[in-house]
């Protein structure tokens, strides 16, 4: 079986500039947020059922999803994220059960923005979480998305607590300080990765 690192943190923490490091290095990474599009594509039911419920206004004229719109959406209002996430939730783990179940470097990673909330940490051998202070999670999402405040701090609220991924970590990376210090602390943990999947896979042979 695959060795499984679960990578979360909270939206701005900077979860894709780990992951990115970790791919450099040969790690397959599992991106929950490329199997979220990929289950609604214009080929895929999700994108009618969606349509059907919130209306054909989140359908852009090339017959894409709005995914900006169904954000605006599913942010503001809990019943109706509650009913996207019971349709696309089955959706996407299944594809990331495929491809992890694929991978064929020494460990996988799985990158997922709600790791924590969806169960998720079930299928990793240990969770690494991407931490910085609020603050600066919103500083980072308002100049990435041009979001307001508000905004942000809607989706945060939809996400688990800072405290709560603190508690469900094995392993933390703190990315407030300089992009040194990033590319030391991905390769501390990726031999303690490899060793850990190397000792794993020894005892199930």
């Amino acid at each position: 079986m695959t060795f499984v690192v679960g990578l979360t943190g909270g939206i701005g923490s900077g979860k894709s500039a780990v992951s990115d490091r970790f791919a450099a290095l040969g790690i397959k990474i599992v991106d929950a947020d490329i199997a979220s599009r990929v289950v609604v594509e214009p080929d895929q039911p999700a994108l009618e059922k969606i349509a059907e419920h919130f209306g054909p206004e989140l359908i852009t004229p090339e017959g894409a999803l709005d995914r900006a719109a169904l954000r605006h959406k599913v942010f503001a209002d809990d019943a109706e994220r509650d009913w996207l996430q019971k349709l696309l939730h089955p959706l996407i783990n299944a594809y990331i059960a495929e491809e992890l179940a694929s991978a064929d470097s020494a460990y996988a990673m799985l990158a997922h923005p709600i790791l924590i909330e969806t169960g998720q940490t079930r299928i990793c051998d240990r969770v690494l979480v991407v931490d910085v202070p609020e603050r600066v999670q919103i500083e980072r999402t308002m100049a990435r998305d041009k979001n307001s405040e508000e905004q942000v701090r809607n989706i945060m609220a939809a996400q688990a607590s800072r405290k709560e991924r603190l508690a469900a970590a094995d392993d933390v990376i703190e990315n407030d300080r300089d992009l040194a210090h990033l590319d030391a602390e991905v390769a501390r943990l990726h031999e303690t990765y490899l060793a850990a999947a190397a000792a794993e896979s020894a005892a199930e042979a």
